[in-house]
């Protein structure tokens, strides 16, 4: 990319993180602002409609400050946790500082590494979050809540919403919220008569206080109603929301008034949620577009510029809705060609995302399935599992399936999330279909990327498992992205057939593959292996240069939570526990433990050698209640996969080890259970037993049971005092 692009992207980002320019005869809310700040309560909620002044409210409030202030207009691009993490961190870390990796690490390790470094900040802040609504799905509330937990004494998050806020329950319990609704935020006649002023439209106090009891104080409202007395001089009257004259007053004013050109540019910019000349060029196939929207926003035509530079604006959501209305009454064929023009200048200018996000939004399936099947895995690595997830559902299953490349990679999708059903059905239409062409994946061809994960799913056993990744390694050059796991999984096939030097070296130029074409998740998984091969032989030295490799990568991609970084994690515990650092070989145990749950018999190999690792640290360690709850896990995943090759035997032989070691009447703590270890991330939210159940798609009594195990296995009797001794253990958080 150019350093104009750059340019041009960092200020798309400034938009978002900086505080809106105020509307020149705007109302001042300044003593709803000093209620919001005095009132000492950690979550102040501002819920109205359009119209209400909301954004005015939060940026009056913004430049009222002492305190660090941290904005973020959210909009529907942060409708996944990976990305609301993200933008929460960098709106933090603008405004308070703090560590500079904060917003990589908040990406790799999620929740807990944002809201401990919030928790301890002891720079009292105020974080503002505009148009809260964008933000629907359960997760990112379950984000949301998290984050508000840790807001320390002296600090407050304040959120704008056209909708009921999901955190709120839980803080009206507390006591800790203060609430603005549409009654709050109407405007009395003395707020009209400043309206009617600053558009020099005569008004007496008798009418200015009939007007506003008839749009019952609307700001939107009211505003019309002076910008039609003006223009119009016609006599002073009220709009509400649902009134005709707001959409008369729209067309003959706001859009039929203007020049032909004008008209047409409003219209058909309007399927644009943020604006920018050189995209409305491209767009509208025209010049000029920034001189068009400096006008625009000198003529009060409802445009708001997002940033200093005014570079970015985007049209008032009211004046949007009318606009698209507008568009779809009057040219309804071109709309489709806007979308595409709008995703073809996006995808030129490095925004393929965005790109695509425009393509979902009309008919055009074949060119969003091709986009799709090139971004999931880069955004996948990225940490975005949940836009993954929406594309693919936006998409839908059918249209999927229509694309057998990306057919693979949802298949790939449940294998790395434990998602075992989902990843059974794909796997089947997989196996089910042909393609000829080249898939837009990156791999070789269709019949290399379903070998791949044939090979990975080994659920013919070794042999075959082999000949497949063979078969992918003979097809994928040098420079494909799919090269490295075919190696890793040649590599896993020839550790199950006994030929452990041929595994080595397997494992060896996976990784170096690996780094050669950015698939970092592969590294770690590899050099862990080769660490555990040296380990076994003694070579220690090998191991500790292997592990600095894998963990080096785990921390610089933020790749903590990843199936492939468990062997890595297991790894390090047996190093420290060889080097006598018994509380760091517990710390890395709890990172592994902790994350099991998504290694199932999907990759059975990995997951039941994970296991049989963890479980030979652990018996050292004279744990053998957690040896015995892993080995139960390893007869679960051979139950279904039994074809494992020398793995099986090596289970063998470690309970013979076990058996000859343990002591009678053995007792310990029992582990936490991959069940309830998919519960535990619920209970620092503010999820009930019922809500958490609709999240995992179980029922209220199950959840229940396994939360009860919880607080037993881990000593407690509450829902924080559980959060707080899961922490400490390293179950939740680092």
């Amino acid at each position: 990319m150019g350093r104009g692009l750059a340019k041009g992207g960092q200020l798309r980002l400034d938009a978002k993180f900086s505080v809106p320019q105020s509307r020149p005869g705007s109302v001042s809310r300044a003593g709803l602002v000093k209620v919001a700040r005095s009132g000492g309560h950690r979550v102040v909620a501002i819920t109205a409609p359009a119209g209400y002044g909301k954004s005015a409210f939060l940026a009056e409030w913004a430049r009222a400050e002492d305190r660090h202030v941290a904005w973020v207009s959210l909009d529907r691009f942060d409708d996944d946790p990976a990305a609301l993490l993200t933008s929460l961190a960098s709106a933090y870390h603008r405004a308070v500082g703090g560590r500079a990796d904060l917003i990589a690490d908040a990406a790799g390790r999620g929740v807990p590494a944002l809201a401990a470094e919030i928790r301890a900040s002891t720079v009292p802040f105020v974080f503002l979050l505009d148009d809260l609504h964008e933000v629907q799905s359960p997760p990112c509330h379950d984000v949301l809540g998290a984050v508000i937990s840790a807001i320390p004494p002296g600090s407050q998050l304040a959120t704008a919403s056209r909708s009921e806020q999901p955190h709120l329950p839980r803080a009206r319990v507390s006591g800790d919220a203060l609430e603005f609704g549409a009654g709050d935020l109407a405007l009395d006649a003395a707020g009209a008569r400043q309206i009617f002023a600053h558009a020099q439209v005569s008004v007496t106090p008798e009418l200015a206080a009939e007007v506003t009891e008839r749009a019952e104080g609307w700001p939107a409202g009211l505003y019309l109603a002076a910008l039609i007395a003006k223009q119009g001089n016609s006599q002073v009257r009220a709009i509400t929301g649902d009134d005709r004259y707001v959409a008369d007053y729209l067309y003959r004013e706001a859009l039929i008034g203007q020049p032909k050109a004008v008209q047409r540019f409003l219209r058909r910019t309007a399927v644009l949620e943020q604006l920018c000349g050189p995209l409305c060029e491209a767009v509208l196939g025209s010049s000029a577009a920034a001189t068009q929207l400096r006008r625009l926003e000198a003529h009060s035509l409802f445009l708001t510029p997002l940033d200093g530079q005014r570079h970015w604006y985007r049209y008032h959501p009211l004046y949007r809705e009318f606009l698209l209305g507008e568009l779809r009454r009057t040219e309804p064929g071109i709309i489709m060609t806007l979308h595409q023009r709008a995703a073809d200048w996006y995808e030129a200018n490095g925004y393929p995302e965005l790109a695509l996000e425009q393509l979902l939004l009309v008919d055009d399936p074949d060119r969003a399935v091709q986009l799709t099947a090139k971004l999931a895995r880069p955004t996948y690595v990225a940490g975005q599992l949940s836009t993954v997830q929406r594309w693919y559902q936006t998409i839908g299953d059918v249209n999927i399936a229509r694309y057998p490349p990306l057919a693979v990679l949802r298949c790939w999708e449940g294998v790395l999330t434990g998602d075992t059903a989902k990843a059974e059905l794909w796997a089947a239409v997989v196996d089910a279909v042909s393609f000829d062409g080249e898939p837009a994946t990156g791999a070789a061809s269709f019949d290399s990327a379903r070998a791949l994960l044939r090979a990975g799913l080994c659920a013919s056993g070794p042999e075959q498992m082999m000949a497949d990744a063979a078969f992918s390694l003979n097809q994928e050059p040098a420079w494909s992205p799919w090269r490295d796991t075919a190696l890793w999984l040649l590599a896993e096939s020839h550790l199950l057939t006994g030929h452990t030097d041929e595994a080595r070296d397997a494992f060896a130029a996976a990784s170096t593959t690996a780094a050669g074409t950015s698939s970092w998740d592969t590294i770690p998984l590899c050099e862990a292996q080769v660490a555990w091969l040296a380990m076994d032989r003694g070579e220690w030295q090998e191991a500790v240069d292997r592990l600095e490799l894998a963990l080096g990568t785990i921390d610089a991609q933020q790749l903590h939570g990843y199936v492939s970084s468990l062997t890595a994690f297991a790894g390090a515990a047996r190093l420290s526990l060889h080097n006598g650092d018994v509380k760091e070989a517990h710390r890395q145990l709890a990172r592994a433990m902790r994350a099991r749950p998504a290694a199932t018999y999907l990759l059975p190999y990995h997951s039941a050698r994970l296991r049989l690792q963890l479980a030979r640290v652990y018996l050292a360690l004279a744990e053998q209640a957690t040896v015995r709850q892993l080995l139960r896990e390893i007869d679960e995943i051979a139950r279904r996969r039994p074809a494992l090759g020398t793995l099986i035997d090596e289970v063998r032989e470690f309970r013979e080890v076990l058996a000859s070691r343990a002591a009678p009447n053995a007792v310990g703590v029992v582990p936490l259970t991959p069940a309830e270890l998919r519960v535990l991330p619920y209970l620092p939210t503010h999820l009930t037993a019922d809500k958490i159940a609709e999240r995992l798609f179980l029922s209220g009594h199950t959840v229940k049971t396994e939360i009860k195990a919880v607080y037993r296995k881990l000593g407690v009797s509450s829902r924080n005092d559980a959060v707080q001794r899961a922490t400490e253990m390293g179950l939740l958080g680092g």
